[in-house]
């Protein structure tokens, strides 16, 4: 069993808590062969598992994460009436978030509806730190079809919680055009500083 580190995460949305931080701490080692800074980062466990399964395509790493964060849910498990998660923004031929959510919708019976879409490619917003500018590439992003949002308790589901800015805007999302009637967050980890 995973030992987790919960950490509420605070937005426009109804409740929010990150699983726990996304690194424990990350120190400068110097610059590689390109001329980028290495760290030598440590991360929680379930933060080290995260890493794997989205950087390295280790898929054995899901299932603990799966594991814990259904476990994790399992008390809450009433409150929701679908997972929705974030769709990425970045392509990958294996994507953590949709994997992850459907792992623990089917470990808690909870239904998954992948039902936010974009209007265009999603900017990384991981570089942008003026949150102004942050808005502006997230205004109009995301688009939702109510049929499957429409009065349900939606948990919102992502991988990581930085600023917040996606989840914000996706959250607005679901409250007006998909007429949802609550909306809560559950990342499996946060940023340490946020932006």
């Amino acid at each position: 069993m995973i030992a987790i580190n919960p950490q509420k995460i605070t937005g426009k949305w109804l409740a929010g808590m990150a699983l726990d931080f996304h690194t424990t701490s990350s120190t400068p080692i110097g610059p590689n062969a390109q001329g980028h800074m290495q760290f030598d980062t440590s991360r929680p466990e379930i933060a080290e598992l995260l890493y794997r399964l989205k950087y390295r395509q280790d898929r054995s790493a899901a299932q603990a994460i799966i594991t814990t964060a259904a476990n994790y849910l399992k008390p809450y498990r009433s409150k929701f009436d679908v997972i929705i998660p974030v769709p990425p923004s970045t392509p990958r031929a294996l994507q953590p978030v949709i994997l992850l959510a459907h792992g623990i919708g089917a470990a808690i019976g909870l239904p998954v509806i992948d039902c936010v879409g974009t209007t265009r490619a999603p900017a990384q917003l991981k570089s942008v730190e003026d949150p102004t500018q942050r808005a502006q590439l997230l205004n109009g992003l995301y688009t939702v079809d109510a049929h499957h949002t429409a009065r349900k308790r939606v948990l919102l589901f992502d991988d990581l919680f930085r600023s917040g800015s996606t989840l914000n805007a996706i959250t607005d999302v679901l409250l007006q055009a998909g007429q949802a009637m609550s909306v809560s967050v559950l990342t499996i980890t946060r940023t340490r500083s946020h932006h």
